[in-house]
């Protein structure tokens, strides 16, 4: 057994004779991959996460969910545990920090953002995940990974091989699993790079808040914000480059730094911790190669402006979840296991170039300048600031799945039904088909599909068939053509 601290879930897989009974193994502990876990757990999937880390982290790099990360979580049951933590904010003026009211009219039963730090959100997936029966072990780093037609051989440090069906990586930006796989992560390197850290100040809260206002007038990589009493979070540029990023700075430079930018340091002292990032871009070629596959920043790194590294991770894993578990319960249609590429590659994408666009309005250069003054004043147009906003919220995400109903291929919000909301029948990550007509049916797919014949005043279609992701696969009222589409996301129906 690999050596570390492990998590002991409600059912722990065995090995034996040098082979596992794992299904899935994934690298990463982080919330990519334990949201992947949780889904793959409500299918039955035997999980194993392996973590190089032996105590979960304490830096804080993400502070928040976004509308659809909020709307997985209300989807599966787990958005009470999050709101306890968590503190609603408006969705207004996250892109580029450009100051904006949030948008009316937001296709969304959750207009809000929840601020919660990264840690938090990591404990209470690791919670789910236990509660689920994934095992978590950690201080189990990955070194080495082969596969075959049958499976997958993990390494880990130490010589320890675990054998599985598939393994995913979520092992962050310098994704070990990527590397060994010899995906390209093609992109542009960082050019500027930000030290980040929580420590205490002497300087007059007053005093602190009038500088940063004063200072962010024309830096906005710039913060100095309260944490609790006493104790600041503390975001300035660094200098230039550091030849190791991943070495965290020291509460000296931080302190230089800060009276090089705002011209005092503000009497910053006890770091809890320390940290750098850069603005490096880049996204891996392909995020499948064989029984492997890639998620969350293992696939894609971007700057953090805008908030949206940590959601983009949490909704790869809520597309590629079902599928996963699909091909290991073996119902998945052909392609479908592909499709988690196809579909989450282009969302990536998308994520990439409005980051780069937000690094350029940020710039202190006149011309950037100029440019962001002109996209402020675009902003005061409802429809302009509404498609920005659902673009980093992810709202606005909608997958290829061909001509039809205006609604295939996109997320369907929470819905008042008459007997209840819709997101509380989807707890179990299965496909729905929502009738309103009374008169459809899903019979040969009863095992993976729940059929509700109920109604809702806010469901402009006589039926949808939901994928366990939430996007609508098919819209209308005629049995011939659900049957159709059934065995495309959900294969073939079961005889009797």
């Amino acid at each position: 057994m690999p050596m570390g601290r492990t998590e002991r879930p409600a059912r722990t897989d065995t090995l034996h004779m040098g082979e596992s009974v794992i299904d899935v193994i994934i690298a990463g502990a982080g919330p990519t991959g334990l949201m992947l876990a949780c889904e793959l757990r409500l299918h039955g999937v035997r999980v194993v996460v392996l973590e190089k880390e032996t105590e979960p982290t304490r830096v804080v790099r993400a502070l928040g969910l976004h509308v659809r990360s909020i709307e997985v979580m209300d989807q599966r049951g787990l958005l009470d545990r999050f709101l306890a933590h968590g503190r609603q904010y408006p969705v207004g003026g996250f892109f580029a920090g450009i100051p904006k009211p949030s948008p009316g009219r937001l296709d969304t039963a959750h207009a809000y953002v929840l601020g919660i730090p990264q840690p938090v959100t990591d404990r209470l997936l690791a919670e789910r995940a236990a509660e689920l029966g994934a095992e978590i072990r950690r201080g189990c780093e990955v070194t080495g990974l082969e596969q075959d037609e049958d499976g997958v051989t993990v390494e880990l440090a130490g010589g320890t091989r675990l054998r599985s069906r598939y393994a995913v990586g979520c092992d962050g930006g310098r994704s070990t699993v990527r590397k060994l796989l010899g995906v390209g992560f093609p992109g542009e390197p960082a050019g500027v790079e930000t030290l980040l850290g929580e420590m205490e100040a002497t300087e007059d809260p007053a005093v602190i808040a009038a500088v940063v206002a004063d200072v962010r007038r024309t830096q906005l990589r710039f913060g100095v914000g309260p944490v609790e009493e006493g104790v600041y979070r503390v975001v300035v540029p660094a200098e230039g480059l550091a030849e190791d990023r991943t070495v965290p700075p020291t509460l000296e430079e931080v302190r230089e730094r800060l009276r090089a930018v705002a011209g005092t340091d503000f009497g910053v002292h006890s770091p809890r911790w320390l940290s750098r990032f850069g603005d490096a871009t880049r996204q891996a070629e392909r995020y499948r190669t064989g029984r492997v596959l890639l998620a969350g920043d293992a696939a894609h790194i971007h700057p953090p402006v805008g908030g949206q590294g940590l959601n983009l991770g949490i909704q790869d894993a809520f597309n590629l979840g079902w599928k996963l578990a699909a091909e290991v319960g073996g119902w998945a249609p052909d392609g479908l296991l592909d499709s988690y590429h196809a579909e989450r590659h282009p969302v990536a994408a998308d994520v990439l170039d409005n980051t780069r666009a937000q690094m350029v309005l940020m710039s202190t250069e006149p011309g950037p300048r100029s440019v962001r003054r002109l996209v402020s004043e675009l902003m005061d147009f409802e429809e302009v600031n509404r498609h920005l906003t659902e673009k980093i919220t992810a709202i606005s995400v909608r997958y290829d799945f061909g001509g039809g109903h205006g609604l295939l291929g996109r997320r369907l919000r929470d819905i008042g039904l008459k007997r209840g909301r819709l997101y509380g029948l989807m707890h179990g990550g299965r496909g729905l088909l929502l009738d309103q007509t009374g008169r459809l049916s899903a019979e040969g797919w009863t095992d993976r599909v729940d059929h509700v014949a109920d109604v809702s005043e806010e469901l402009e279609a006589p039926a949808v068939l939901l994928r366990p992701d939430g996007h609508v696969a098919w819209a209308g009222e005629d049995q011939a053509e659900l049957l159709d589409h059934l065995p495309r996301w959900f294969g073939p129906a079961t005889a009797g």
